[in-house]
């Protein structure tokens, strides 16, 4: 990968990172980038991932999928020959549910509303992969382990369409009905497009474990589907120089 794609690339992706996840975490991410260099080696892999999720939450009677963009950063620390720990960051990394049952407000000129509407639950994770990566010699890679989650916002969207598609909106903020920590198993399925600093892409599945909601006497769980990719971030430019 030539000087000029790379700083295409992270000019690319230092707007989009800008654009799309809390700006208290955006200095981070960007020190990262710029450090790219200095955090690759023969023996650890860093840089950008991001992609499409699709999430649900279990155990809440009828409900739909939940589509969202991702992004965050991912070191690859390798144990053995084929065999990698897989950690990061999915900064940006939302869960949620669609097509959920409208609820009262509490408020009888809103209730009345939006009957007939829909509530889509929008919930906003810092999530911290964990797993363990064996990658075959045909650069085909399952991995699996546990993943952990920060939960930082959460919020009901009420919709319904008077004159067009959704075009009444109303925000609810649920944060305090549900627990800051999330956790779960996960595996996954990709594949590294070239051997030393090409992109990987795959699919990651989360199943969680715990109940995020606070109250006693209900009980909710994520599901989460990734589809990613990861870019090297300096990995190449140390390819080039060893070459």
């Amino acid at each position: 990968m030539t000087t000029n794609i790379r700083i295409r690339l992270f000019i690319f992706f230092a707007g989009i990172l800008y654009l799309f996840i809390p700006h208290n975490s955006y200095s981070q991410i960007l020190i990262s980038l710029l450090l790219g260099d200095k955090l690759n080696s023969p023996n650890l892999e860093f840089g950008l991932e991001g992609g499409l999720n699709r999430s649900f939450i279990r155990n809440i009677g009828e409900t739909g999928g939940f589509n969202s963009l991702f992004l965050g950063f991912y070191f690859d620390f390798k144990l053995k020959k084929q065999l990698f720990l897989h950690t990061g960051v999915r900064v940006k990394a939302n869960a949620g549910a669609s097509d959920i049952a409208v609820y009262s407000l509490d408020n009888p000129d809103l209730d009345n509303i939006f009957v007939g509407g829909e509530v889509i639950r929008k919930l906003g994770y810092f999530y911290v992969p964990a797993t363990l990566k064996y990658r075959f010699n045909n650069n085909i890679f399952v991995e699996a382990g546990l993943q952990l989650g920060l939960l930082y916002n959460a919020k009901d969207h009420f919709q319904k369409s008077i004159y067009s598609s959704n075009d009444l909106i109303f925000i609810n903020d649920v944060l305090d009905n549900y627990n800051r920590l999330d956790a779960g198993i996960a595996v996954g399925l990709g594949y590294k497009i070239m051997e030393n600093s090409g992109m990987s892409v795959g699919a990651f599945y989360y199943y969680g474990l715990i109940n995020i909601k606070k109250e006693s006497n209900l009980s909710a769980y994520n599901s989460i589907l990734y589809f990613y990719v990861d870019i090297p971030i300096g990995a190449g430019k140390k390819n080039d120089v060893a070459d």
